[in-house]
Parts: C-alpha cells; structure tokens; sequence
C-alpha cells in the first residue's frame, strides 16, 4: 500500500473513531441547557439529551389481557399517578431542599441505559447529600426486558433490588427464567418466591406506573430521567445532571410538588 493511499485510510479512520466517540461519549457532546416548559404536567419543563432506544407502547409489560382489561388498566394506572406525579416520581425517598431527587427510567437492554444508570449510580453514591435517585423500571424492548423488570422489582421484595440490578445491567445474558433461578442462586435469593412475587398484582401495578409515568412525560423510548422538575429525555453527560441539579436547587424542585 503507497504512502498516500495509508494517509487517506488513516485519515478516514480518524473521522469515523471520532464521529463515534461523539455519539456514545455524552460527555463529548456540546450541550447547552435550554428548557422548554411542559402544558402538561404544569411546572415541569423539557431537556432533550442525546442517544435514546426503544419507542415502543411503555404498557407492553401488562401481559397477556383482552383489550378492554388492558384499557381500564391503563386508564387506571394514569388516574392514579396525575393525582399524585410527585409521589409516583419520587414516593419514598428521603429529600429535602438541597437534597435533589432524581426518577430515571431505564430498560435492562436498552445499551444507553447501562451507560447511564451505572452513572447515575456513582453519583448518587458520591454525592449522596446532594441528590437521591427512584429506580423506574420501563420495560420496551420485548419479553426479556419484561421479565428482568418483573425479576428486579420481585428481589426488591428480598432486599436484593441494587444486586440484582447491578447483575441484570452487566450481564450480556437475556433473561429467561433458567437465568433467573441461576441468578437468585447466586445472590442468595429465594427463587420460588422471587418466581411467585414476579406474577403479583403489586409488581404489575408498580409497572403500569412507571408506564403511565412514561406516557404523562411522553417518552419516546430509554433512558430517560426527571430531575426535580425537569425532564430529560436520552442520555444525558455528568456535567448536564449536575447543572440541572444545581438549578433545581437554586429554583426551589419543590414548588411544582404542591401545586400538581
């Protein structure tokens, strides 16, 4: 191969190793941080991120059910979390003024999500006086996603949510229930119940939340966050979450909770 011809190919190589690095490195993508207030839920406004997958129906995880079942379900699920978006988002974690919640939604498949959410996880951890994280599981893409979700929200019942979580997020495996049993084996997890807790009517509706939760902010697919009052959708860099944290703080999250 000649001189110039090897240059060119490098070059090219160059320009498509960067151009990749732009699209899967959030913190390599400019970002500006302009928001554009939502009509409804009132108060909250928008940030859209970067890459995002899914864009499926956010009740695919309803199962098996006629069409008019799952319509009462749906309708049910949106009545329940529109009357309270605050304590869908954020109900049971500990918050106060300076300390900022953050509701991220994720499916176990979704390759931008486990970026993300092992990101997210850090930060709360290293800024654990500052912002709290809820765990939304938003289950789009297929019968595996459905089952790891209905799997971790069912070891959360044991007190093996984050374990399970961690493994699921890292695991190049799809979930299937030889997988799972394998799974709560190895965590120390009762698999018969785990098994039983996954068909529940709790978890079942705990999902239809997270779902109803998506269609009230209109996601279009994962990851995607509420931070205080603020959407966004896609993946999104440190730097943005923290800015977005810091403007929460300096604005009041609050507010928007009392008057939703």
């Amino acid at each position: 191969m000649d001189t110039k011809k090897r240059s060119t190919l490098l070059t090219i190589g160059a320009i498509l190793a960067g151009y990749t690095a732009l699209r899967t490195v959030p913190s390599l993508l400019p970002e500006r941080l302009e928001l554009v207030p939502l009509d409804t839920p009132i108060g909250f406004r928008k940030y859209v991120a970067g890459e995002t997958s899914g864009g499926f129906d956010p009740f695919v995880g309803l199962g098996n059910v006629d069409s008019a079942e799952a319509t009462a379900r749906k309708a049910a699920a949106l009545k329940r979390v529109s009357e309270d978006i605050c304590g869908a988002l954020y109900g049971g974690l500990e918050t106060t003024a300076s300390k900022i919640p953050m509701a991220s939604f994720s499916d176990y498949y979704c390759p931008f999500c486990r970026v993300q959410t092992k990101r997210l996880a850090d930060m709360s951890q290293e800024m654990d006086d500052e912002v709290v994280v809820a765990w939304h599981e938003l289950p789009l893409l297929g019968d595996s996603s459905n089952l790891a979700a209905k799997a971790a929200l069912a070891a959360k019942r044991q007190g093996a949510y984050v374990a399970f979580h961690e493994r699921l997020m890292k695991s190049p495996f799809q979930a299937t229930p030889e997988y799972l049993r394998r799974l709560s084996d190895d965590l120390g997890v009762d698999g018969t119940k785990l098994v039983a807790d996954m068909e529940s009517a709790e978890i079942a509706q705990e999902l239809e939340n997270s779902a109803a939760l998506a269609r009230v902010f209109a996601f279009v697919g994962t990851p995607a966050l509420v931070i205080g009052r603020t959407v966004v959708q896609g993946q999104i860099s440190d730097k943005m979450i923290e800015q977005i944290v810091e403007l929460e703080r300096e604005e009041g999250w609050g507010v928007v909770c009392v008057s939703v």
